[in-house]
């Protein structure tokens, strides 16, 4: 039992020896342990929902994109879930798999790796590596001591319609990917070829148009590989048609999924401390985990929290301001609330389990670390949407 305000609450044993407190509802949670802090909400039965939609609907392997939220209840949430194959990026994210899945085949997708971090990876049982260039494949070759590898080639893709577009860091094109796909074929023990058409892609014919362009370059190398990674995204049928198009219809298939398993599965709970107006000043921002509501202005689901009961006010929209002293900590919205919302209710805010946690920075002495799970017990969590219903969809780009 866990102790909230020298009150004893129950905890949600996930299983993978992770346990967190866990409350009925979000109003219960705030009765009980609203403090200064801003805290994290998971709801379980929603990553169980969509674990199970992507692995229905996808016929190849989920690797969940670990970097999307590497806390060990998450990661115990998805283990739970089925998911036994992880892709990761650094040695934390090595580690932090291995703490909860043990048993986990990781995959080190990031194309550019320093060698110590290269060296940890095969040590912890890393047979899996990508890579864009020549002078990366020979590090792995050099820290690892051995060709006995798979190895994914990422593909560079032009610049497409996706909210996040991935293309201009990460990638080999032209002669230069078929140079490299006949060297790594020769040395590889399983060759790989993977590309990433950016988060949030708003056009499904853009995986077609990546799945064309594989074939192209594997055509013009004249080799043949043993499986293709889509990456993230995420449309299944545009996919499928492709692959069968393209004649990869008999290869194994991997993704690389992270917000569409846990985005909908978490939220963040932000208490007012003081309103101006249509401006709403809250203990969490974007040095804490609502950086995309202020970089990029993500207009993420929100819904006001108050253990007395809903407001019936008319909504009016509003922006956000973080704790900190920095006026980058500014969320321009608009996020549409009740008329009365003021200093001292709790907002809930939406879609946060993906990207959320992972980009709280301590900026300014402001760090919340606190979880707790929403599991409504008998409900079907995914039915009980706390938002307004125009507003529960995933998070719109501004």
């Amino acid at each position: 039992m866990t102790m909230f305000s020298s009150r004893p609450v129950p905890e949600l044993d996930i299983g993978f020896d992770v346990a967190v407190p866990a409350f009925a509802s979000a109003e219960e949670a705030v009765a009980v342990c609203g403090d200064d802090r801003p805290f994290h909400c998971l709801y379980p039965q929603r990553i169980d929902t969509a674990v199970a939609a992507f692995r229905n609907g996808f016929a190849g392997t989920t690797m969940y994109a670990v970097k999307c939220n590497p806390t060990p209840a998450v990661l115990a949430l998805l283990a739970r879930a089925g998911i036994r194959h992880f892709d990761v990026a650094s040695i934390a994210e090595i580690e932090a798999v291995r703490r909860v899945v043990p048993g986990a085949r990781l995959y080190f997708m990031h194309p550019v790796k320093s060698r110590s971090a290269i060296r940890h990876a095969w040590l912890a049982g890393i047979r899996d590596f990508a890579l864009d260039n020549m002078a990366e494949l020979a590090k792995i070759e050099e820290e690892t001591g051995t060709t006995d590898l798979d190895l994914f080639v990422r593909l560079g893709l032009p610049k497409g319609n996706a909210a996040l577009d991935l293309s201009g860091k990460f990638g080999v094109e032209g002669e230069e990917a078929v140079a490299l796909l006949r060297e790594v074929r020769k040395r590889a023990r399983r060759l790989a070829v993977s590309f990433h058409v950016g988060s949030q892609c708003m056009t499904p014919q853009s995986f077609a148009a990546a799945i064309a362009r594989v074939r192209e370059v594997i055509d013009a190398a004249g080799i043949v590989i043993d499986a293709l990674d889509v990456g993230g995204g995420f449309p299944v049928a545009a996919i499928d048609e492709a692959v069968r198009a393209h004649g990869f219809a008999d290869l194994p298939l991997l993704c690389e999924p992270g917000r569409a398993l846990v985005a909908e599965g978490g939220s963040v709970l932000a208490r007012v401390e003081l309103r101006k107006g249509d401006k709403l000043y809250l203990n969490d921002g974007t040095y804490g985990a609502l950086f995309d509501a202020g970089a990029i202005a993500w207009r993420y689901p929100v819904r006001v929290v108050r253990p007395r009961g809903r407001s019936t006010a008319p909504l009016r929209a509003f922006s956000f301001f973080g704790p900190t002293c920095d006026s980058l900590d500014a969320m321009p919205g608009p996020f549409w609330l009740p008329d009365d919302v003021d200093e001292g209710d709790w907002i809930e805010i939406g879609n946060l389990g993906a990207y959320g946690i992972a980009m709280r920075s301590r900026f300014n002495g402001f760090y919340s670390d606190q979880t707790v799970a929403i599991d409504p017990g008998e409900a079907d969590a995914v039915d009980v949407i706390p938002f307004p219903r125009h507003l529960s969809a995933s998070a719109v780009a501004g």
